[in-house]
């Protein structure tokens, strides 16, 4: 197995391994001008996080795409810790997908990891005229050396939950890796296990309904997903689909817990503010169920009378002690000990923004957590904007970066002023012994001071690798 190689190929033996890695010193992601003011392209920003640096805190480049409104989002690696045991594989190319456009960015990180710079381009008619797919979302590299990539939708808008595969030299489109009529209603996030022969996809929506903003009718007409679907990793066939109700609707980031030999994992289900557990049962099929539940809050002065937390992003720590969320409307980011996988207990949480804040818009009738509204969160002179969206841990889980766009047309219509002002990065500090998490005070990389102007910063990645995109074998 790649996981008992001695030392070799990119990324970590095993996750624990991963654990006492290096800190991280910079990182990159994605920035979006797309629904802003802003006629500029999207770009992949390169930020310095050494604090021992003289650029701490601060954009140290830029590499701007060569098209306008792609809607950068999430993005891969063309090796990472799935790829171990071979030695003549480098964790050298970040594969940038745009959610809007269709394009895929190969960018090089290998030759100056503080200056990227693009490899090369795959075009959406790839994507369209050799795999009847659209919207890619989630890079994942596989160990056979190849990048599978999800895919939202068909070229047409509606919902198709497909994946696209990459080579992994040339980059060029291969073809789908699930088998013809196999795509899934809706697409999304996905996640492998090779060990227990299993890949599992999530849902969000049909493009053209999210594309340019959140109806709630949408939902009801059916434009948005609420299941899992269970793929055989071996024969590519969809083997199973977990329909998690209305309390599990537009289910998100899903992970499963990175022991290799886990049958077992958490998905975040934004619109009820649920996480649900998956596993497989003693049967040998899969199952889920509810384990955690944000109560949405009774509001005036708001789009709806009941405010839901819209869970966003989640992770789980590397020693598959912690997970994490955010609560993109309500404001918060809780820690949960999942010791007991079955029954999580919440031992952090702290407050970065949101829709409910005391001196906002929006009144709180009744609440079952809170007794009072949060306040503002003032970071260096800073605002937040918007609220806690995408994390990333560091590898010996102390820190829980966070940034604050959700998505541009989302942005817009919920947090205006977020789009005016441009998110930021905040560095939350984490107590990996009881539990409990602290800003830090001192950490802010404000995206409103760009110099073309207030930028929405979305996903992180570390160049050797982190909790949400290495897979052990």
């Amino acid at each position: 197995m790649a996981s008992t190689c001695s030392g070799c190929g990119p990324g970590y033996k095993s996750p624990l391994d991963a654990m006492k890695g290096p800190r991280e010193e910079i990182v990159y992601l994605p920035c979006i001008y797309r629904n802003t003011d802003i006629e500029k392209p999207d770009y992949l920003a390169t930020v310095d996080v050494n604090p021992q640096s003289p650029n701490f805190c601060k954009v140290i480049h830029r590499l701007p795409m060569p098209n306008l409104k792609d809607e950068l989002h999430h993005s891969g690696w063309n090796a990472c810790s799935s790829c171990y045991g071979d030695a003549s594989k480098k964790r050298n190319r970040l594969i940038l997908p745009s959610l809007i456009s269709s394009r895929i960015y190969i960018v090089d990180v290998g030759t100056d990891p503080m200056a990227p710079r693009l490899h090369k381009t795959v075009e959406p008619t790839d994507l369209f005229w050799k795999c009847g797919l659209a919207n890619p979302h989630t890079s994942h590299c596989l160990g056979s050396g190849q990048i599978m990539i999800s895919a939202m939708g068909d070229p047409s808008g509606n919902g198709k939950g497909g994946f696209v595969l990459l080579d992994g030299k040339t980059f060029e489109v291969i073809g789908n890796w699930e088998h013809p009529g196999e795509a899934a209603p809706f697409g999304y996030d996905f996640w492998y296990q090779p060990l227990h022969n299993v890949m599992i996809s999530t849902e969000w929506g049909a493009p053209k309904a999210l594309g340019h903003g959140f109806n709630p009718a949408d939902v009801k007409a059916g434009h948005y997903g609420q299941c899992l679907h269970v793929w055989d990793w071996t024969t590519h066939k969809r083997i199973q689909t977990l329909d998690l109700g209305e309390e599990g609707a537009i289910p998100l980031e899903i992970r499963f817990l990175h022991d290799p030999a886990a049958a077992e994992g958490f998905v975040g289900c934004a619109l009820q503010g649920t996480v649900f557990r998956f596993y497989k049962t003693t049967a040998r099929d899969w199952a889920a169920e509810r384990v955690i539940k944000v109560p949405s809050k009774k509001v005036e002065g708001w789009a709806l009378s009941e405010m839901p937390s819209l869970i966003t992003d989640i992770l789980i720590s590397l020693d598959d002690r912690f997970l994490y969320f955010s609560n993109w409307l309500h404001g918060d980011i809780r820690q949960y000990d999942i010791t007991d996988k079955r029954h999580p207990r919440m031992v952090g949480q702290v407050f970065l923004g949101g829709s409910i804040l005391k001196d906002g818009p929006v009144k709180v009738l009744e609440d079952k957590e809170l007794n009072s509204q949060p306040a503002p969160r003032i970071v260096k002179g800073k605002r937040v904007q918007g609220g806690p969206q995408m994390l990333q841990l560091s590898l010996d889980g102390k820190r829980l970066y966070v940034t604050t766009s959700l998505y541009s047309a989302w942005d817009k219509q919920f947090y205006p002023d977020l789009v005016k002002e441009g998110s930021v990065i905040i560095q939350i500090d984490v107590d990996t012994d009881k539990g409990g998490l602290k800003l830090n005070e001192e950490f802010l990389v404000d995206f409103g001071a760009e110099p073309e102007g207030p930028a929405l910063a979305h996903e992180l990645r570390y160049p050797g690798g982190d909790c949400t995109s290495d897979i052990w074998l």
